[in-house]
């Protein structure tokens, strides 16, 4: 199943991908604008949420070697 979505995935370029973030953006303001109590979590639990997902993007995409 991943590997047929990485197939497509290569298809993409820096437009849909950018295009694809901006949804992204666009929908959390919606869910926010539904469940406001979203923003009553403490910062510092958001911030580790924010480090947890974007550690291995960031580590395949910068760090990793081949």
């Amino acid at each position: 199943m991943f590997e047929s979505w990485n197939e497509r995935i290569k298809k993409m370029t820096v437009i849909d991908i950018g295009l694809v973030k901006l949804s992204v953006f666009f929908a959390t303001i919606v869910i926010v604008k539904i469940f406001p109590e979203l923003l009553n979590n403490s910062y510092p639990i958001l911030i580790m949420f924010m480090i947890a997902f974007g550690a291995k993007p960031l580590y395949k995409f910068w760090i990793k070697k081949s």
